[in-house]
């Protein structure tokens, strides 16, 4: 065999790829891009943008400030567009968390993490407690008990001796032992689902 390209027009590529140079079309194209496959917080925007001014600024000696000025701008823009909305975002997440069966505290961290604002984290924590009602965290833990089979929607036989590990799987998901006591220690869903009413 040859070490030739299998195609004249095909040339081997030599390591990794080189950066495109940034300039702000190419970085609205490339924000477009992003936000057309992900839901998306301005931090996170953000990063993307200047992770390619980065790349940039070392393939091509561009100005890395320059670039981070762009960035910006086009955050702000998109901000005022609508584009970009932090609150929306939180609190849509915020109810797919609840919705999967984490606690307050674990949605407060998954928020800030994704670069979110505690004002803007703690609107759409209450955001969610005016829509669900009632009490958001023994909800949450139910939701969790349902969808990993914990407590009293095991197994009748199991229960007794699962009873700590399923205790303990409530407690590392952010639950108090109080509402996880009364989510495992429950005799049937039906009972559960009464008392959250």
């Amino acid at each position: 065999m040859s070490d030739a390209p299998s195609s004249p027009n095909r040339a081997r590529r030599q390591g990794p790829r080189k950066a495109r140079k940034v300039s702000p079309a190419y970085l609205e194209r490339a924000a477009l891009y992003y936000l057309e496959r992900f839901a998306a917080t301005e931090d996170s925007l953000r990063q993307v943008l200047m992770r390619r001014v980065r790349g940039s600024a070392k393939d091509h000696g561009t100005d890395p400030a320059e670039g981070a000025r762009w960035v910006e701008d086009l955050i702000v823009r998109y901000r005022r567009a609508g584009l970009v909305d932090d609150r929306a975002f939180a609190e849509a997440r915020a109810r797919r968390l609840h919705a999967r069966g984490l606690a307050g505290r674990a949605i407060r961290l998954r928020l800030a993490q994704k670069g979110i604002a505690a004002d803007i984290i703690d609107a759409a924590l209450a955001a969610l407690a005016d829509e669900v009602g009632g009490d958001v965290e023994r909800q949450a833990a139910l939701a969790l008990a349902k969808r990993r089979r914990l407590g009293p929607f095991r197994a009748t036989g199991d229960r007794a001796e699962f009873r700590d590990r399923d205790l303990a799987a409530l407690a590392r998901a952010g639950f108090s032992y109080d509402t996880a006591r009364h989510i495992i220690e429950a005799e049937s869903p039906e009972d559960l689902t009464e008392s959250l009413e």
